[in-house]
């Protein structure tokens, strides 16, 4: 290899280690760098980039109706075996909260816990994502909270483009049926898949995207303000962005 070739190379691993540590991943093992066929495994806290998340939006699902319901979504969907995590769950993790709310948050899947209680960010990280809901003077169930996935992958695995391919048209059938005024990605995953892109969530964050026709707030993972809190002032400069299109009042500073 030329050194001109050997600098790309240290260039684009160094780019790939940034966008993992802004996820919470802070270092891969020997293998995972000089094998690149192996998938690299993520912490039960983290949310994860997957090389194989879809460049194309996804597709406008075919069982999708006008006027459809959560209720009719989540039968549909039944107990969904379309790809190999159906078989490997503890429980579907379908989403909760308002099905009319005006505030939608997506993360990437279902984590152990969730996993067990069949409830989306129920965790750690979940907690933190209940403070900052109720930071933007709403409560848990005045919004809608559920992930691109609804299976947990093994180990907290990346997700695989089959299991996306089959699981995000149910998320955006979600999405409509809700019709919210705002939708927040939670992570680089989250985000990467709804908006169909390849750029760091470092890049995304801060400003609307258009998701269907709704603003999207890309911001970080609850998962990785555990990790690094003192990111927590850009998620919620994010935030109040959102509050402003919603029209919610911003909370009066304490002293």
């Amino acid at each position: 290899m030329g050194t001109e070739g050997g600098r790309d190379t240290i260039a684009s691993l160094r780019r790939y280690l940034e966008e993992l540590k802004e996820t919470g991943v802070d270092e891969l093992p020997r293998a995972a760098v000089l094998q690149e066929e192996k998938p690299v495994q993520q912490t039960e806290a983290t949310s994860s980039v997957d090389s194989s998340a879809p460049l194309m939006p996804v597709a406008e699902p075919q069982a999708a109706t006008v006027g459809e319901t959560l209720d009719d979504i989540r039968r549909d969907l039944g107990e969904c075996v379309r790809c190999q995590l159906g078989a490997q769950r503890t429980n579907l993790v379908f989403g909760v909260g308002n099905p009319r709310a005006r505030l939608v948050f997506i993360g990437e899947a279902p984590g152990r816990d969730e996993d067990l209680k069949g409830e989306p960010f129920v965790g750690e990280a979940g907690q933190l994502l209940t403070k900052i809901i109720q930071a933007m003077g709403f409560s848990r169930d005045e919004v809608y909270i559920c992930n691109v996935l609804k299976c947990r992958p093994p180990g907290n695995r990346n997700p695989h483009h089959d299991e996306i391919v089959q699981c995000a048209p149910f998320m955006l059938r979600q999405v409509r049926a809700i019709g919210p005024e705002a939708v927040v990605a939670l992570g680089t995953f989250a985000a990467q898949t709804l908006l169909a892109t390849k750029e760091p969530i470092s890049a995304l964050r801060g400003r609307f995207h258009d998701y269907h026709g709704i603003p999207l707030m890309p911001t970080f993972h609850p998962a990785f303000l555990v990790r690094y809190p003192e990111r927590k002032r850009e998620v919620w400069d994010d935030m109040k962005q959102v509050m402003t299109l919603l029209g919610k009042e911003m909370p009066a500073k304490k002293g």
